[in-house]
């Protein structure tokens, strides 16, 4: 049974953590994997990672980030179907949205911002799960300070 896997990702560490699990978790399925990631049409969207800022304001930007992490994917799981796209809007809502269209099986999500005030705030995660048409891994890719 083929498996339709969906990971979002952004420039961060924490991202290409999620992909990575996301592979290896299409890999043991059998599976194909969507890398997916959000911008924002209208303006910048913001993400912080300690402190570096990645803004996504186009759907270039967007493309290339994705591209940039299926490339490196394809190397280290040279089997796996992969396939990646930039999605319009808020990363968690984009990635639900998308889940829908595609049928997925599962969405792998990091765990960053789940932890300490965000995850009062709000987190992408938490966003994803609480939408969610299918299954959600939420991957340990960030540790607690």
């Amino acid at each position: 049974m083929t498996k339709t896997i969906v990971v979002g990702v952004d420039d961060s560490e924490s991202a290409s953590a999620a992909a990575r699990k996301a592979a290896e978790l299409a890999l043991a399925f059998d599976g194909e994997l969507h890398v997916l990631s959000a911008y924002g049409k209208f303006e910048a969207e913001t993400f912080r990672s300690g402190s570096e800022e990645i803004h996504f304001t186009t759907e270039k930007d967007a493309s290339d980030v994705a591209s940039s992490v299926v490339a490196e994917l394809r190397r280290d799981f040279p089997g796996l179907t992969l396939s990646y796209s930039p999605l319009e809007g808020k990363p968690g809502e984009a990635l639900v949205q998308a889940a829908e269209r595609l049928d997925a099986d599962v969405i792998v999500v990091g765990n960053k911002r789940v932890q300490g005030i965000a995850r009062v705030l709000g987190s992408i995660a938490r966003d994803v799960a609480a939408h969610a048409p299918c299954d959600v891994y939420i991957a340990h890719t960030h540790q607690r300070r």
